[in-house]
């Protein structure tokens, strides 16, 4: 099974985006980009690191309280 690099995944969903807008133009493309990829990003990382925000902030680069507030912002928590 080959894997694809998430660069390749975002790429290739982006494509297809502007495909379906055809030729209509995009707006906030990187708040909706950020959203799309933000979910996902912190429901995984939660699991690896047992709910443990500490530990999951410390894996993402973020202050704890950030984390927690991202976390609230996707009702997550």
């Amino acid at each position: 099974m080959t894997r694809k690099h998430i660069d390749e995944c975002v790429r290739e969903s982006l494509e297809a985006y502007f495909a379906d807008l055809r030729g209509t133009e995009p707006a906030n493309l990187h708040e909706m980009l950020i959203k799309a990829v933000e979910k996902p990003l912190l429901e995984v990382v939660m699991v690896h690191a047992d709910h443990n925000q500490s530990r999951a902030a410390d894996w993402l680069g973020l202050n704890r309280n950030t984390l927690r507030k991202k976390l609230v912002e996707h009702k997550l928590i």
